[in-house]
């Protein structure tokens, strides 16, 4: 019986590893240390614009918005600092003494979209 696109595709993802098998992206297992830690920063950002989104409803001044819209920048790229830098010494590096030579292509692109 001949298999469908759909049947075709789940069978290469299936294959493939270190991709998930719902959205055909890479994927990168993490210790729970690792996820904790990554979680407990983005929930304080989380925080961070909920205050910010409360001070516009409550009509706060402007400067003193900016300033809050500022600190969550400011955590979102220190944030992104320490991912970039795990990312770098675990997942670049692995591919690379595997002579993976796509990941730095995508390391490119990656930090494209960042210097934006």
């Amino acid at each position: 019986m001949k298999e469908t696109k759909a049947e075709e595709k789940e069978a290469i993802v299936q294959k493939t590893e270190n991709v998930c098998t719902v959205c055909c992206h890479k994927t990168k297992e993490r210790t729970d240390e690792e996820r904790r830690k990554m979680i407990n920063r983005l929930s304080r950002i989380e925080g961070q614009v909920r205050g910010i989104k409360r001070m516009v409803e409550n009509n706060a001044y402007c400067p003193d918005i900016l300033i809050q819209v500022s600190a969550v920048n400011a955590a979102l790229n220190s944030f992104n600092k320490v991912l970039l830098a795990e990312h770098l010494k675990t997942c670049v590096a692995e591919d690379i003494r595997e002579g993976k030579d796509e990941t730095i292509e995508e390391l490119v692109l990656v930090l494209q979209k960042l210097m934006k």
